[in-house]
Protein backbone atom coordinates (compact mmCIF):
# COMPACT_ATOMS: atom_id res chain seq x y z
CA UNK A 1 0.00 0.00 0.00
CA UNK A 2 1.05 3.97 -0.58
CA UNK A 3 0.00 6.99 1.05
CA UNK A 4 -2.47 8.46 -1.09
CA UNK A 5 -3.38 12.58 -1.34
CA UNK A 6 -7.14 11.70 -0.87
CA UNK A 7 -9.52 9.54 0.73
CA UNK A 8 -11.82 6.56 -0.95
CA UNK A 9 -15.54 7.05 -1.72
CA UNK A 10 -17.54 4.77 -1.11
CA UNK A 11 -19.88 3.70 -4.39
CA UNK A 12 -24.13 3.98 -3.56
CA UNK A 13 -26.11 1.60 -5.00
CA UNK A 14 -28.98 3.86 -3.71
CA UNK A 15 -29.58 2.49 -0.97
CA UNK A 16 -28.30 4.09 3.03
CA UNK A 17 -24.67 3.85 3.95
CA UNK A 18 -24.11 0.32 6.08
CA UNK A 19 -22.22 1.45 9.48
CA UNK A 20 -21.19 -0.92 12.50
CA UNK A 21 -21.19 0.87 15.47
CA UNK A 22 -18.57 0.16 18.02
CA UNK A 23 -19.21 0.89 21.44
CA UNK A 24 -22.94 0.07 23.50
CA UNK A 25 -22.44 2.83 26.05
CA UNK A 26 -24.11 5.80 27.02
CA UNK A 27 -22.38 7.68 24.32
CA UNK A 28 -23.31 4.62 22.14
CA UNK A 29 -26.54 4.34 22.81
CA UNK A 30 -26.71 8.30 21.66
CA UNK A 31 -25.13 7.51 18.16
CA UNK A 32 -27.53 5.01 17.99
CA UNK A 33 -30.48 7.67 18.34
CA UNK A 34 -28.65 9.74 15.54
CA UNK A 35 -28.12 6.88 13.19
CA UNK A 36 -32.21 5.67 13.37
CA UNK A 37 -33.17 9.24 12.72
CA UNK A 38 -31.42 9.60 9.31
CA UNK A 39 -32.48 7.66 6.75
CA UNK A 40 -29.08 7.90 4.53
CA UNK A 41 -27.44 5.20 7.18
CA UNK A 42 -28.57 1.96 8.02
CA UNK A 43 -26.91 0.33 11.25
CA UNK A 44 -25.54 -3.30 10.35
CA UNK A 45 -24.53 -4.42 13.33
CA UNK A 46 -23.22 -3.16 16.92
CA UNK A 47 -19.56 -4.21 18.36
CA UNK A 48 -18.45 -4.33 21.78
CA UNK A 49 -16.29 -6.06 23.97
CA UNK A 50 -19.16 -6.80 26.24
CA UNK A 51 -21.30 -8.70 23.93
CA UNK A 52 -24.70 -8.99 26.37
CA UNK A 53 -24.26 -4.87 25.99
CA UNK A 54 -24.11 -4.93 22.63
CA UNK A 55 -26.91 -7.81 22.49
CA UNK A 56 -28.86 -5.68 24.49
CA UNK A 57 -28.36 -2.07 23.14
CA UNK A 58 -29.25 -4.01 19.12
CA UNK A 59 -32.68 -4.99 21.01
CA UNK A 60 -33.42 -1.62 22.30
CA UNK A 61 -32.93 0.05 18.92
CA UNK A 62 -33.67 -2.49 16.17
CA UNK A 63 -34.60 -5.24 17.58
CA UNK A 64 -33.29 -9.15 17.12
CA UNK A 65 -31.68 -10.49 14.54
CA UNK A 66 -29.39 -7.73 14.42
CA UNK A 67 -25.73 -8.76 13.85
CA UNK A 68 -23.58 -8.61 17.23
CA UNK A 69 -19.72 -9.13 17.72
CA UNK A 70 -16.78 -8.40 19.70
CA UNK A 71 -14.53 -6.98 16.77
CA UNK A 72 -15.61 -4.55 14.90
CA UNK A 73 -13.24 -5.11 11.26
CA UNK A 74 -15.18 -9.17 11.41
CA UNK A 75 -18.38 -7.38 12.45
CA UNK A 76 -18.03 -5.23 9.44
CA UNK A 77 -17.08 -7.68 6.77
CA UNK A 78 -19.93 -9.72 8.06
CA UNK A 79 -22.42 -7.84 7.66
CA UNK A 80 -21.54 -6.08 4.88
CA UNK A 81 -21.20 -2.64 6.60
CA UNK A 82 -19.36 0.20 4.30
CA UNK A 83 -18.04 2.40 7.30
CA UNK A 84 -17.44 2.38 11.05
CA UNK A 85 -18.00 4.46 13.79
CA UNK A 86 -15.84 4.62 16.47
CA UNK A 87 -17.35 5.41 20.11
CA UNK A 88 -15.12 3.29 21.89
CA UNK A 89 -13.14 4.97 24.99
CA UNK A 90 -10.41 7.56 24.26
CA UNK A 91 -7.90 4.43 25.08
CA UNK A 92 -9.26 2.58 22.09
CA UNK A 93 -9.65 5.03 19.34
CA UNK A 94 -5.99 4.46 18.24
CA UNK A 95 -5.85 0.86 18.09
CA UNK A 96 -10.03 0.15 17.08
CA UNK A 97 -9.65 2.88 14.45
CA UNK A 98 -6.06 1.75 13.12
CA UNK A 99 -7.72 -1.71 12.58
CA UNK A 100 -10.19 -0.16 10.41
CA UNK A 101 -8.35 1.95 8.16
CA UNK A 102 -6.01 -0.96 7.58
CA UNK A 103 -9.41 -2.99 6.54
CA UNK A 104 -10.61 -0.53 4.43
CA UNK A 105 -13.51 0.72 6.43
CA UNK A 106 -13.50 4.71 6.64
CA UNK A 107 -14.32 5.68 9.96
CA UNK A 108 -15.96 8.73 11.85
CA UNK A 109 -15.15 8.42 15.58
CA UNK A 110 -15.34 10.07 18.52
CA UNK A 111 -13.49 12.96 20.06
CA UNK A 112 -11.04 13.28 21.08
CA UNK A 113 -9.30 12.00 17.43
CA UNK A 114 -7.04 9.49 20.35
CA UNK A 115 -5.76 9.44 24.05
CA UNK A 116 -2.33 11.80 22.82
CA UNK A 117 -1.20 13.39 20.24
CA UNK A 118 0.95 11.24 19.30
CA UNK A 119 -1.35 8.27 18.40
CA UNK A 120 -3.64 11.11 16.26
CA UNK A 121 -0.35 11.83 14.30
CA UNK A 122 -0.28 7.76 13.69
CA UNK A 123 -3.77 7.79 13.04
CA UNK A 124 -3.41 10.81 10.61
CA UNK A 125 -0.91 8.09 8.52
CA UNK A 126 -2.82 5.31 8.87
CA UNK A 127 -5.37 7.16 7.06
CA UNK A 128 -2.67 8.41 4.10
CA UNK A 129 -1.59 5.03 3.59
CA UNK A 130 -4.83 3.86 2.95
CA UNK A 131 -6.67 6.52 1.00
CA UNK A 132 -9.72 5.95 3.91
CA UNK A 133 -11.39 9.05 5.61
CA UNK A 134 -11.18 9.56 9.26
CA UNK A 135 -13.38 11.84 10.47
CA UNK A 136 -13.35 13.06 14.09
CA UNK A 137 -17.09 13.99 14.93
CA UNK A 138 -15.88 17.43 16.84
CA UNK A 139 -19.78 17.82 17.56
CA UNK A 140 -19.85 21.25 19.16
CA UNK A 141 -18.85 22.31 15.36
CA UNK A 142 -21.97 21.70 14.18
CA UNK A 143 -24.34 24.61 15.13
CA UNK A 144 -26.31 26.90 12.88
CA UNK A 145 -26.05 29.44 15.82
CA UNK A 146 -21.91 29.09 15.87
CA UNK A 147 -21.97 29.10 11.74
CA UNK A 148 -24.21 32.65 12.19
CA UNK A 149 -21.48 33.80 14.72
CA UNK A 150 -18.31 33.07 12.47
CA UNK A 151 -20.37 34.29 9.45
CA UNK A 152 -21.32 37.50 11.56
CA UNK A 153 -17.41 38.11 12.38
CA UNK A 154 -17.15 38.46 8.64
CA UNK A 155 -18.18 42.43 9.39
CA UNK A 156 -15.78 42.99 12.31
CA UNK A 157 -12.86 43.54 10.05
CA UNK A 158 -9.38 42.70 11.59
CA UNK A 159 -10.14 40.22 14.59
CA UNK A 160 -7.93 40.53 17.11
CA UNK A 161 -10.10 39.22 20.26
CA UNK A 162 -11.72 36.09 20.52
CA UNK A 163 -12.87 34.73 24.51
CA UNK A 164 -15.08 32.56 26.10
CA UNK A 165 -16.55 32.21 29.55
CA UNK A 166 -17.97 28.75 30.57
CA UNK A 167 -18.73 28.21 33.65
CA UNK A 168 -21.07 25.02 34.87
CA UNK A 169 -21.94 22.51 37.94
CA UNK A 170 -22.53 19.55 36.86
CA UNK A 171 -22.11 16.55 39.16
CA UNK A 172 -21.04 13.55 37.26
CA UNK A 173 -19.78 11.18 39.92
CA UNK A 174 -17.68 8.61 38.50
CA UNK A 175 -14.24 9.11 36.83
CA UNK A 176 -13.95 12.78 35.84
CA UNK A 177 -14.43 13.73 39.82
CA UNK A 178 -11.30 12.04 40.25
CA UNK A 179 -9.29 13.22 37.17
CA UNK A 180 -6.39 15.34 37.48
CA UNK A 181 -7.47 18.12 34.59
CA UNK A 182 -10.91 17.17 34.47
CA UNK A 183 -12.05 20.16 32.95
CA UNK A 184 -9.18 20.63 30.61
CA UNK A 185 -8.74 17.03 29.71
CA UNK A 186 -12.84 16.26 29.22
CA UNK A 187 -14.43 19.30 27.89
CA UNK A 188 -11.91 22.67 26.89
CA UNK A 189 -11.53 20.72 23.77
CA UNK A 190 -14.70 21.91 22.22
CA UNK A 191 -14.21 25.31 23.25
CA UNK A 192 -10.73 24.98 21.83
CA UNK A 193 -11.79 23.42 18.68
CA UNK A 194 -14.73 26.42 18.03
CA UNK A 195 -11.89 28.84 18.43
CA UNK A 196 -9.95 27.33 15.96
CA UNK A 197 -13.79 27.40 13.57
CA UNK A 198 -14.26 30.83 14.75
CA UNK A 199 -10.68 32.25 13.81
CA UNK A 200 -9.83 29.79 10.72
CA UNK A 201 -6.34 30.00 12.11
CA UNK A 202 -3.83 27.78 13.73
CA UNK A 203 -2.86 28.34 17.30
CA UNK A 204 0.65 29.44 18.02
CA UNK A 205 1.34 28.83 21.93
CA UNK A 206 -0.18 29.29 25.15
CA UNK A 207 -0.36 30.67 28.86
CA UNK A 208 -2.57 28.69 31.40
CA UNK A 209 -3.43 27.94 34.21
CA UNK A 210 -5.30 25.50 36.12
CA UNK A 211 -7.03 25.36 39.79
CA UNK A 212 -9.12 23.86 41.99
CA UNK A 213 -11.81 26.09 44.01
CA UNK A 214 -12.06 25.59 47.94
CA UNK A 215 -15.57 24.72 47.37
CA UNK A 216 -14.96 21.87 44.59
CA UNK A 217 -16.74 18.38 44.23
CA UNK A 218 -13.66 17.31 42.04
CA UNK A 219 -10.53 15.60 42.96
CA UNK A 220 -8.49 17.26 40.22
CA UNK A 221 -8.44 21.07 39.37
CA UNK A 222 -11.86 21.94 37.67
CA UNK A 223 -11.07 25.44 36.53
CA UNK A 224 -8.68 27.49 34.46
CA UNK A 225 -7.81 30.34 32.40
CA UNK A 226 -5.97 29.81 29.02
CA UNK A 227 -4.50 32.59 26.49
CA UNK A 228 -3.49 31.33 23.24
CA UNK A 229 -2.13 32.79 20.58
CA UNK A 230 -2.86 32.38 16.68
CA UNK A 231 -1.50 32.97 13.64
CA UNK A 232 -1.51 36.87 12.47
CA UNK A 233 -1.68 37.39 16.16
CA UNK A 234 -5.14 36.77 17.27
CA UNK A 235 -5.67 36.05 20.99
CA UNK A 236 -8.12 33.61 22.15
CA UNK A 237 -8.96 33.68 25.99
CA UNK A 238 -10.76 30.50 27.67
CA UNK A 239 -12.15 31.23 31.25
CA UNK A 240 -14.10 28.31 32.55
CA UNK A 241 -15.45 26.19 35.80
CA UNK A 242 -16.77 22.81 36.12
CA UNK A 243 -18.15 24.11 39.69
CA UNK A 244 -19.87 27.20 39.35
CA UNK A 245 -23.43 27.08 40.21
CA UNK A 246 -25.67 29.82 39.39
CA UNK A 247 -26.44 31.73 36.18
CA UNK A 248 -24.34 28.86 34.41
CA UNK A 249 -23.71 29.31 30.97
CA UNK A 250 -24.41 26.93 27.92
CA UNK A 251 -22.33 24.11 27.08
CA UNK A 252 -21.13 25.99 24.18
CA UNK A 253 -20.25 28.42 26.28
CA UNK A 254 -20.71 32.13 26.18
CA UNK A 255 -18.44 34.06 23.39
CA UNK A 256 -17.12 37.18 22.29
CA UNK A 257 -15.66 38.08 18.97
CA UNK A 258 -13.81 41.64 18.90
CA UNK A 259 -12.37 43.01 16.02
CA UNK A 260 -12.04 46.75 14.83
CA UNK A 261 -15.24 47.39 13.38
CA UNK A 262 -17.05 45.77 16.11
CA UNK A 263 -18.50 43.00 18.10
CA UNK A 264 -20.18 39.96 18.05
CA UNK A 265 -21.94 38.17 20.70
CA UNK A 266 -23.49 34.86 21.04
CA UNK A 267 -24.17 33.24 24.38
CA UNK A 268 -24.16 29.53 22.69
CA UNK A 269 -27.89 28.91 22.48
CA UNK A 270 -29.68 31.44 20.77
CA UNK A 271 -29.26 33.69 17.73
CA UNK A 272 -25.83 35.79 17.94
CA UNK A 273 -25.97 39.58 18.10
CA UNK A 274 -23.56 42.08 16.59
CA UNK A 275 -22.56 45.83 17.20
CA UNK A 276 -20.82 47.54 14.64
CA UNK A 277 -19.18 50.87 15.05
CA UNK A 278 -20.86 52.82 12.34
CA UNK A 279 -24.88 51.26 14.26
CA UNK A 280 -25.93 51.46 17.36
CA UNK A 281 -26.72 49.15 19.41
CA UNK A 282 -27.08 45.70 19.32
CA UNK A 283 -28.20 44.08 16.06
CA UNK A 284 -29.59 40.34 16.79
CA UNK A 285 -28.52 38.32 13.69
CA UNK A 286 -31.52 37.21 11.36
CA UNK A 287 -33.44 40.05 12.70
CA UNK A 288 -36.03 42.32 11.27
CA UNK A 289 -33.62 45.03 12.64
CA UNK A 290 -30.75 43.68 11.23
CA UNK A 291 -31.96 43.67 8.06
CA UNK A 292 -33.02 47.13 8.33
CA UNK A 293 -29.29 47.85 9.81
CA UNK A 294 -27.81 46.22 6.91
CA UNK A 295 -29.83 47.96 3.97
CA UNK A 296 -28.79 50.78 6.29
CA UNK A 297 -24.83 50.33 6.10
CA UNK A 298 -25.17 48.84 9.63
CA UNK A 299 -24.62 45.87 10.58
CA UNK A 300 -24.02 42.95 7.71
CA UNK A 301 -26.59 40.18 8.12
CA UNK A 302 -25.34 36.74 6.08
CA UNK A 303 -27.38 33.93 5.14
CA UNK A 304 -26.11 30.49 6.81
CA UNK A 305 -26.23 27.21 5.83
CA UNK A 306 -27.81 24.74 8.32
CA UNK A 307 -24.99 22.47 8.99
CA UNK A 308 -27.17 20.03 11.38
CA UNK A 309 -27.25 19.92 15.26
CA UNK A 310 -24.29 18.14 16.97
CA UNK A 311 -23.82 14.69 16.37
CA UNK A 312 -27.07 14.27 13.98
CA UNK A 313 -24.64 16.51 11.56
CA UNK A 314 -21.28 15.33 11.91
CA UNK A 315 -22.99 11.87 10.58
CA UNK A 316 -24.85 13.77 7.65
CA UNK A 317 -21.11 15.51 6.61
CA UNK A 318 -19.76 12.19 7.15
CA UNK A 319 -22.08 10.17 5.19
CA UNK A 320 -21.90 13.14 2.44
CA UNK A 321 -18.03 13.23 2.59
CA UNK A 322 -17.41 9.27 1.65
CA UNK A 323 -20.42 9.34 -0.80
CA UNK A 324 -18.93 12.24 -2.92
CA UNK A 325 -15.16 12.84 -1.70
CA UNK A 326 -16.48 16.39 0.25
CA UNK A 327 -13.94 17.27 2.29
CA UNK A 328 -15.33 17.74 6.05
CA UNK A 329 -14.76 19.52 8.77
CA UNK A 330 -12.96 17.27 11.56
CA UNK A 331 -10.61 15.15 9.10
CA UNK A 332 -8.35 13.77 11.48
CA UNK A 333 -5.23 16.00 9.83
CA UNK A 334 -7.23 19.04 10.72
CA UNK A 335 -8.46 17.84 13.83
CA UNK A 336 -5.41 16.98 15.47
CA UNK A 337 -4.24 20.39 16.53
CA UNK A 338 -7.12 20.73 18.61
CA UNK A 339 -6.13 17.68 20.73
CA UNK A 340 -2.46 19.91 20.79
CA UNK A 341 -4.39 22.65 22.01
CA UNK A 342 -5.38 20.58 25.22
CA UNK A 343 -2.08 18.89 25.77
CA UNK A 344 -0.35 22.20 25.33
CA UNK A 345 -2.37 24.34 28.22
CA UNK A 346 -1.64 21.05 30.71
CA UNK A 347 1.63 21.38 30.00
CA UNK A 348 1.83 25.35 30.22
CA UNK A 349 -0.37 24.63 34.06
CA UNK A 350 2.31 22.24 34.67
CA UNK A 351 5.47 24.08 33.83
CA UNK A 352 4.23 27.61 34.79
CA UNK A 353 5.38 29.05 31.39
CA UNK A 354 4.32 29.52 28.06
CA UNK A 355 4.03 26.51 25.95
CA UNK A 356 4.42 26.80 21.86
CA UNK A 357 2.03 24.79 19.84
CA UNK A 358 5.11 23.54 17.97
CA UNK A 359 6.64 22.15 20.86
CA UNK A 360 3.95 19.57 21.31
CA UNK A 361 3.77 18.53 18.32
CA UNK A 362 7.27 17.97 17.66
CA UNK A 363 7.57 15.58 21.04
CA UNK A 364 4.68 14.00 19.65
CA UNK A 365 5.72 13.09 16.50
CA UNK A 366 9.09 11.37 18.03
CA UNK A 367 6.79 9.69 20.29
CA UNK A 368 4.84 8.51 17.48
CA UNK A 369 7.79 7.47 15.52
CA UNK A 370 9.10 5.41 18.72
CA UNK A 371 6.05 4.00 19.17
CA UNK A 372 4.54 2.99 16.32
CA UNK A 373 4.97 -0.91 15.28
CA UNK A 374 3.09 -0.52 11.78
CA UNK A 375 6.49 -0.39 9.21
CA UNK A 376 4.28 1.31 6.50
CA UNK A 377 2.23 3.59 8.80
CA UNK A 378 6.08 4.17 9.96
CA UNK A 379 7.03 5.13 6.53
CA UNK A 380 4.61 7.62 5.95
CA UNK A 381 5.43 9.53 9.19
CA UNK A 382 8.57 9.39 8.22
CA UNK A 383 8.06 11.06 4.59
CA UNK A 384 6.63 14.07 6.52
CA UNK A 385 9.15 17.17 5.99
CA UNK A 386 7.77 18.44 9.26
CA UNK A 387 4.66 17.69 11.75
CA UNK A 388 2.90 21.32 10.27
CA UNK A 389 3.66 20.22 6.59
CA UNK A 390 2.54 16.72 7.44
CA UNK A 391 -0.72 18.10 8.68
CA UNK A 392 -1.30 20.22 5.98
CA UNK A 393 -0.38 18.01 2.87
CA UNK A 394 -3.85 16.55 2.16
CA UNK A 395 -6.03 19.45 0.67
CA UNK A 396 -7.87 20.22 4.01
CA UNK A 397 -9.98 22.95 5.64
CA UNK A 398 -10.15 23.46 9.47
Amino acid sequence: MSAQPGFAVVGSDGGPLRVVLVGAGSMGKAWLRAVAANSDVELAGIADLDLAAAESAAGEFVGQGLPVGRDAVELARRSGAQAIINVTIPAAHHPVTTAALLAGFPVLGEKPVASTVAEGLSLAAAAELTGQLFMVSQSRRYNRHLFAAKAQSEALGRVGILSVDFFKAPRFGGFREVMASPLLLDMAIHQFDMARFLLDADPVSVTCEEYNPAWSWFGGNAAATATFEFDGGARFVFNGSWCSPGFETSWNGSWRISGELGTVLWDGDHEPAVALAAGEGLVEAGSAEAGLAAEEGGAVVRPVADPGQEIAGSLREFVAAVRTGAEPMGRVHANILSLAMVEAAVKSTTAGHRVALDEILSDSYEAALGAETNEDVLRVLKSWPSVREGLARPALGR
